[in-house]
């Protein structure tokens, strides 16, 4: 079996923003919404049974509280932020594993759940759809690998190791190093992402790095570090059987109502009757 696990976040401003070049800027109010459930049933139109959505329930997570300029919910606009929740109401509705998470960020949930995936003997491949490098950590050899759709490639460790020049292990440390402007933190002055894998593939990790490497700024380098790694230990589920797709529940009928989309509980349950 191949489990599919969907960075839900990230659809949702894709299909938000994608939806605006056709709408001359107005926001159907649950318009990404019904592009993110479009987007997961496609997936299991094609067979794909096994599946999971990590969303940003919060924004802000415990690494606010570590580094005052991680990202916050600030700048997004308000007709984004109001389809968070619906998303995850819509998702539950039409049957899908879906994890809203709080404390933890997306991307952590994401890593949690690739890794429980992973640890199941009948599962043959985790495929991570999201093109946040932070998930780059989370590959596996061929066995654990993420899905960039907008470069529409599969990147395994060796793909990892192709962008960025270091082990997928050590994305943590790459990234602590060159920072992450996306999450908020500017990484190490003078280091690049040239030095910085020159760095890590001479010593390994930050922690392994000789005291005149860094210096004084090691200290710093560690805590871009933490905020980097993400978290494995969310639990999730604890069988794989959890994330398989059984069809709508009797609320989605209400819920596509809701929406507006009648096309997409048809859709639903068509597939929910071939899957039988």
């Amino acid at each position: 079996m191949i489990v599919h696990l969907i960075d839900g976040t990230y659809e949702l401003f894709r299909h938000f923003y994608g939806l605006r070049r056709f709408t001359n800027g107005e926001d159907p109010p649950f318009g990404a919404v019904i592009g993110v459930l479009n987007t997961v049933l496609q997936l299991i139109e094609t067979g794909e049974k096994f599946c999971g959505v990590a969303t940003d329930h919060v924004i802000e997570s415990f690494r606010n509280d570590l580094w005052p300029g991680y990202k916050t919910g600030d700048g997004i606009e308000p007709a984004l932020a109001a389809q968070f929740h619906p998303l995850e109401d819509a998702l539950a509705a039409m049957g899908v594993a879906v994890w809203p998470m709080v404390d933890l960020e997306a991307d952590d949930a994401l890593a949690s759940a690739a890794r429980i995936s992973a640890e199941n003997e009948g599962v043959e491949r985790v495929c991570i759809w999201t093109p946040d490098k932070d998930l780059a950590q989370c590959v596996r050899g061929e066995r654990v690998v993420q899905v960039d759709r907008r470069g529409n490639k599969i990147r395994n460790a060796n793909g990892v190791r192709e962008k960025f020049g270091v082990e997928p292990a050590l994305i943590p440390d790459y990234l602590a190093l060159v920072g992450d402007s996306a999450d908020g933190y500017p990484g190490i002055p003078g280091i690049g992402a040239v030095s910085a894998a020159r760095l890590l593939n001479k010593h390994g990790a930050i922690e392994q790095f000789p005291a005149d490497v860094l210096g004084e700024r090691l200290e710093l380098a560690l805590l871009f570090k933490r905020l980097a790694t993400l978290r494995t230990d969310a639990p999730l589920f604890y069988n794989v059987e959890e994330l398989r797709w059984r069809g709508p529940t009797e609320r989605f009928a209400s819920m596509a109502e809701r929406l507006g989309d009648a096309r997409i509980l048809a859709r639903s349950e068509k597939a929910a009757a071939s899957a039988m």
